[in-house]
């Protein structure tokens, strides 16, 4: 059984070749947070410089720095200081990294006598640490056991508790900069850095609670900040960017996440301002926050009440695979194709993102979910759906499940050359049931796929082109009513 040892090691006072100056804390830190994964971090610390050359180094830097972005600003004499070297050092204790500054070593295990219950220690050379370096990505995982040379004798997994002399060179606490830097002066000196770090992100949540008679939803969005980097930034400032801002593929960040929207409701308590930012949208909160390392953080965007809604039932019978038979010319004659029939019928909220229906601001993409009361007044969760961005006046339609007691149900009647070769006539069925109490509105789509040159020469329903692919037929049933649509789609090639 793989045994994992406990380590001890202590730091033994040494003194360096070169003097470190290290900067102080973060006197302010603001946050500029961007849709891709991606955050520009602004700090001005204070440091204390010598005259000539200066060592600094900067702690509690985000292990997910991108140390190519780093540059000096809001320096008061910048024309004084000049940066030479800059290095970012990130290679962090690890139990493995430790052992392996001590293979062909002297290290101690300290044992336990098993007669009179006391500690005592051994020696030896270890040869093993028992982990394994993943190249891939410069992890470690176990690999076999630790394996020692004690009283000349190899011991595979020794028993003890392993304490190791010192920390060795190299290794460090926490991530951070150094700098050779040239001063002309020595005093101290208050610098500004900025830098960009992933594992930074945030989205936008909302939360709908839809009206007892369906036509009105409460709406509330929610600005979700999530921090990965490793570091924990206090008393933030914080900026939102919303944009598709394009980042290298070589960048270490996370890949492209599109997003955009523009401006916030006009409330006296707002908490985000908008303003503009090149061809992007910027929220600055009107306050300052912490943003802890390992932390989902929210906080509300918007809040828009009694926003006018339809509830709208739609039947989209053909199954879904029309999409892959499209205009496929191995397809046009297959008779099987297009038979399958789906006899759900989805339900849907839309609304106008308008100032008409209560709200009017373009809305940022992001998880939204609905719940209604019941008849005890209690909410209940009802669905919840992904909406893309919307710009003003324009239509949300949410998604929110199937209704039970409305139903379809989808016939290809029959399927027949005109000129073989050459036209082709599809006649197809539709029948929906309401076995609700109350009549529903119901839009039924069709897609004519077996080409693209296509006319409806017979229908027993007025129908709408949606598009190349796509008919709508207006439906209005009674309680417990059954109606059909017949229609014949003429196809030429």
């Amino acid at each position: 059984m793989h045994r994992i040892h406990r380590i001890v090691f202590f730091l033994l006072a040494a003194g360096t070749a070169a003097a470190q100056q290290p900067a102080g804390d973060r006197l302010t830190v603001d946050l500029t947070i961007y849709n891709q994964n991606l955050a520009l971090i602004h700090e001005v610390r204070n440091v204390d410089l010598s005259q000539g050359m200066n060592e600094v180094v900067l702690p509690d830097i985000p292990a997910t720095i991108d140390a190519t972005s780093l540059q000096l600003s809001s320096l008061p004499d910048r024309s004084g200081i000049k940066v030479l070297e800059q290095s970012y050092q990130y290679d962090l204790i690890h139990q493995a990294k430790l052992l392996e500054k001590y293979i062909g070593k002297q290290v101690e295990f300290i044992r336990i006598a098993p007669d009179e219950k006391k500690e005592y220690s051994v020696k030896g050379k270890l040869l093993s640490t028992g982990w394994q370096a993943l190249p891939e990505n410069g992890s470690y995982a176990a690999a076999g056991n630790m394996i020692a040379e004690i009283n000349g004798k190899i011991e595979v997994n020794p028993d003890g508790k392993l304490v190791l002399p010192a920390l060795p060179e190299g290794l460090i606490l926490k991530p951070q900069l150094r700098w050779l830097m040239k001063s002309e002066k020595s005093g101290t000196q208050k610098i500004g850095i900025s830098y960009l770090a992933g594992q930074i992100a945030w989205h936008c949540d909302y939360v709908a609670l839809l009206g007892e008679h369906d036509d009105a939803v409460d709406l509330n969005g929610w600005v979700t900040v999530v921090n990965h980097s490793g570091t924990t930034f206090e008393n933030a400032g914080l900026k939102l960017v919303a944009g598709d801002v394009n980042i290298s593929r070589e960048s270490n960040a996370a890949p492209r996440q599109k997003q955009a929207f523009n401006a916030m409701l006009a409330q006296e308590d707002q908490q985000f301002q908008q303003k503009e930012l090149f061809e992007y949208k910027l929220y600055t909160l009107q306050r300052r926050t912490d943003i802890v390392n390992n932390e989902t953080k929210q906080i509300e965007l918007v809040t828009a009440p009694h926003v006018s809604a339809k509830k709208v039932l739609v039947y989209d019978g053909i199954a879904n695979q029309w999409r892959m038979w499209r205009n496929q010319p191995s397809y046009r004659e297959k008779t099987a194709f297009g038979q399958q029939s789906n006899p759900k019928v989805g339900v849907f909220v839309k609304f106008i993102n308008s100032e008409e229906s209560g709200l009017g601001m373009p809305l940022p993409k992001g998880k939204i979910r609905v719940y209604k009361k019941d008849s005890d007044g209690k909410e209940q969760f009802i669905g919840e759906d992904e909406i893309d961005h919307t710009p003003k006046d324009e239509e949300i339609r949410i998604y929110l499940g199937d209704s039970f007691d409305v139903v379809g149900e989808r016939v290809q009647k029959a399927l027949q050359a005109v000129v073989t070769g050459h036209i082709e006539e599809e006649t197809i069925q539709i029948k929906v049931r309401n076995h609700k109490t109350e009549p529903v509105e119901l839009l039924v789509y069709e897609h004519p796929w077996r080409w693209s040159t296509w006319d409806i020469v017979q229908s027993s329903t007025a129908w709408t082109k949606v598009d190349q692919s796509t008919l709508q037929f207006p439906v209005t049933l009674s309680p417990d009513e059954e109606k059909t649509i017949t229609y014949t789609v003429r196809y030429t090639w």
